[in-house]
């Protein structure tokens, strides 16, 4: 009898003892772009040589590293293995370019559902409160990672120019449809709902005015017991590990649990921190000196898009 006790209680130590190991780790994600289809979906022609020269797919690595407290997600590179598991691998990297169309880093605080991005903008590096939520992004003329800000357009391929047959969205906030679905399936051994995201905005398009929805597949979990998305205005609940659209996927490849070190999860306390607002403007300012500010006779305005 009292083996059978001791087995019992050998049993649930070790069961708690996995849970709890299950509470820090690592996610590796993969962003795949493919410029041609992008460009197709936003109603950019390409002549054949244009796509020709286009690369196929533009691959990109990310991190997301957990406790049960916090998180933290930024870009990674082929380098020896972050947060000192040693072995090689996956490393972080700081990769803040500020308006140059750069990645951010995105710092999490579970317990009070705060989300913290932190960039650098002329030479000085920012912080600024954000959120977990369905957005669009602002239909402006400069580009500051666009709407995937996490996984988003490689800052190294430019945009094709625009033509005639160009999609002009029109200011104005657009509409989310959140259609929820029976089906489901495993990304890195957990199980994970799928939901369909319509996004319609108003655009004009040969010339005439409508509205266009753009269709966004989310897989989720709620096994991990928090919330997260690497794009923060893509998210409808739960650790959204997979993202697909026209042209662009984000997927988690790999989960390691592990021990991870609280000042990996901290946002910098050297970041000033700086709001939606005096970020519109400082941008604004920037925008106008790229343009020349009205002294360049003849010059026509910088012009960048948000994706």
């Amino acid at each position: 009898m009292k083996k059978m006790v001791f087995a019992f209680i050998g049993i649930v130590a070790f069961t708690l003892s996995a849970n709890a190991q299950k509470k820090s780790g690592a996610i590796q994600f993969e962003t795949t772009l493919d410029p041609a289809a992008m460009a197709a979906e936003r109603g950019i022609q390409l002549s054949e040589q244009m796509k020709a020269n286009m690369p196929k797919s533009v691959k990109s690595n990310f991190e997301l590293l957990f406790t049960a407290t916090n998180a933290s997600y930024m870009p990674v590179e082929e380098t020896e293995d972050s947060n000192g598991g040693g072995g090689g691998g996956m490393g972080r990297m700081m990769m803040r370019f500020g308006g140059s169309g750069g990645a951010r880093e995105y710092f999490y605080s579970f317990a009070d559902q705060k989300l913290v991005e932190v960039f650098d903008l002329s030479d000085t590096t920012y912080a600024m409160q954000s959120k977990l939520t369905l957005a669009s992004p602002a239909q402006t003329n400069f580009n500051m990672g666009g709407g995937n800000r996490q996984g988003g357009a490689n800052a190294n391929t430019p945009a094709p120019a625009a033509n005639a047959n160009s999609i002009e969205y029109l200011p104005g906030d657009a509409r989310f449809e959140v259609i929820k679905s029976d089906e489901t399936k495993k990304i890195v051994g957990l199980n994970c709902n799928k939901a369909i995201v319509k996004t319609i905005r108003k655009a004009k398009v040969l010339g005439e005015v409508g509205e266009i929805s753009d269709e966004t597949i989310v897989w989720y979990t709620t096994e991990l017991g928090f919330n997260f998305s690497p794009n923060p205005n893509m998210w409808t609940e739960g650790t959204v590990l997979a993202i697909e659209t026209k042209g662009s996927v984000i997927s988690a490849k790999s989960i390691e649990y592990r021990g991870v070190s609280a000042k990996d999860v901290t946002a910098p306390k050297k970041a000033i921190s700086i709001t939606a607002d005096e970020y519109k403007v400082k941008m604004e300012n920037m925008m106008k000196r790229f343009s020349g500010g009205g002294n360049r006779q003849g010059a026509a305005p910088a012009r960048m898009i948000i994706n």
